[in-house]
């Protein structure tokens, strides 16, 4: 093993091993992980990106058309409609997904009585598939036996719910379905954290006679930054995705009211037998994503790498 002399008793100190055969072992491990995700995710995004510039139909072809399939995108109605639908969907499921889920969180730090019970019945509709949740509330918002008819029964004649026939607000059907299958899981993942949280810091609150709204807001949510950027990620992951909840709740309709993106894609590759167009709304999903997530991981490792080097220095 190379060596280093020290000056100060001139004997041998082993030379720390080149970072690049730290831990290699581990790095070994991981080639075939790391192979698998360059080919299926780098080399179908690559194979993506280079058939949306041509005009291929029901088969690949490399007949190249340029921007055509773009510009026929962006001025399709049907597209247009899926687009603001998922950023209401988007907005929706990320602010009050965050905020229930965090106040169940707390409802159930308190060491309430049953709270084993409590936290199976939040978070058992996580464990049901898209397709059973949009049947389920196509079930509950039927006019003829759900919500509605159910409360007329009661003597409230003239109470109205009408979400999956009217076509301005058929999307916030499915934004009610997804809050219903996914708060669950945010409600637990809040949850996690806040049993991290030192007690001593509560102690200290009570003591100094902060109200406990205040040390939540500006002691506990900070605290629980990680926490929150994890639950954010696997939020938009499902908004991104969500493709399944629409099909089994409204099919997109009434006519194309609550279409969204992946469907807009799965219809125009397969349905359609129209591979470029289908594969141009991929491209504009995928770099969306990537608008997104790129600035967030810089922002996070160079945080990360700032602290080191202090740290360090």
């Amino acid at each position: 093993m190379a060596s280093i002399t020290n000056p100060d008793n001139r004997r041998p100190v082993a030379k720390p091993p080149n970072k690049l055969f730290r831990n290699l072992s581990a790095k070994v491990a991981a080639l075939p992980m790391i192979a698998t995700a360059l080919v299926i995710f780098v080399g179908c995004s690559a194979w993506s990106i280079f058939y949306s510039f041509t005009s291929s139909k029901s088969l690949p072809r490399e007949k190249f058309v340029g921007i055509d399939q773009y510009v026929r995108l962006f001025k399709t109605s049907r597209w247009q409609e899926s687009m603001e639908n998922i950023l209401i969907y988007g907005v929706c499921s990320l602010v009050f997904s965050l905020i229930v889920g965090f106040l169940l969180a707390v409802f159930l730090d308190q060491k309430i009585r049953f709270e084993n019970t409590f936290r199976t019945i939040f978070l058992y509709p996580f464990a049901l598939s898209f397709i059973v949740t949009g049947l389920v509330w196509q079930w509950i918002l039927n006019q003829n036996f759900g919500i509605q008819k159910v409360i007329q029964d009661l003597g409230f004649t003239s109470f109205e719910l009408d979400l999956l026939s009217n076509k301005d607000m058929a999307i916030y059907a499915i934004v009610i379905a997804g809050l219903w299958q996914g708060t669950g899981l945010v409600m637990a993942l809040m949850l996690a954290g806040l049993r991290s949280i030192d007690q001593e810091i509560w102690k200290a609150s009570r003591v100094d006679g902060i109200p406990a709204w205040r040390t939540y807001l500006f002691i506990v949510i900070p605290m629980m930054r990680p926490v929150f950027v994890t639950t954010l990620v696997l939020i938009a992951a499902g908004i991104v995705k969500v493709y399944d909840l629409v099909v089994a709740l409204t099919d997109g309709g009434p006519g194309i009211a609550s279409e969204v993106p992946a469907k807009y894609v799965y219809d125009y590759m397969f349905a359609n037998n129209n591979l470029g167009q289908g594969l141009a709304a991929s491209t504009v999903m995928l770099t969306t994503v990537l608008i997104i997530l790129i600035p967030w991981g810089l922002m996070e490792f160079g945080e990360k790498k700032a602290k080191k080097q202090v740290i360090d220095g």
